[in-house]
């Protein structure tokens, strides 16, 4: 008889809960995500236009930052010098920056863990400043660029490994 009283509230239970599992919390109201139309809220067809276009400007000069600032150049092994693959991506910089001439940059140099401390902040410094050199070339005013150093201080990859280590050789983007 006990068994059954136990059986009982477990089945109770089990029901209780699924009622409340399936029911929930009472529906919210759908959120309006439909762009405004003419002649809601009182705007017109042209103003309509003007506000998508700006919208769609904004998205592609988040884009264009991000990209900007995501994208390092490398650098080989005990060397300052601009690969050459290097100069097709510092190109694309050059124009983002001539396109949006109120943008500052810190041009930043890092190394992998090879070389003391000393000498990576040096040939990490010497790679920050042939980046500039390469964009004050291609127009753009040195003022516009700070430079800065960290040496083997702040790896990309904390490997051990050539791989890792030509990660780690790079120049890196900061808006300011």
């Amino acid at each position: 008889m006990k068994s059954s009283k136990v059986w009982l509230k477990i089945l109770v239970l089990i029901f209780a809960m699924g009622f409340v599992f399936t029911t929930g919390c009472c529906k919210k109201k759908p959120v309006d995500t439909e762009p405004a139309t003419a002649g809601k809220e009182g705007i017109s067809e042209d103003e309509l236009a003007a506000k998508r276009k700006a919208e769609q400007e904004a998205m592609l000069k988040k884009a264009a930052m991000q990209k900007f600032v995501n994208e390092d150049v490398y650098f080989d092994f005990d060397d300052a010098s601009i690969r050459t693959d290097a100069k097709a991506t510092l190109k694309d910089k050059a124009d983002f920056l001539k396109a949006n001439p109120g943008v500052s940059v810190t041009i930043e140099g890092h190394c992998d863990e090879r070389g003391t401390e000393a000498y990576n902040l040096a040939l990490g410094e010497r790679r920050a400043q042939s980046i500039k050199t390469f964009l004050v070339n291609a127009g753009i005013d040195k003022s516009r660029l700070q430079t800065i150093s960290y040496g083997e201080e702040k790896p990309v990859d904390p490997g051990k490994n050539e791989a890792a280590w030509a990660k780690n050789r790079r120049g890196h983007f900061r808006v300011d």
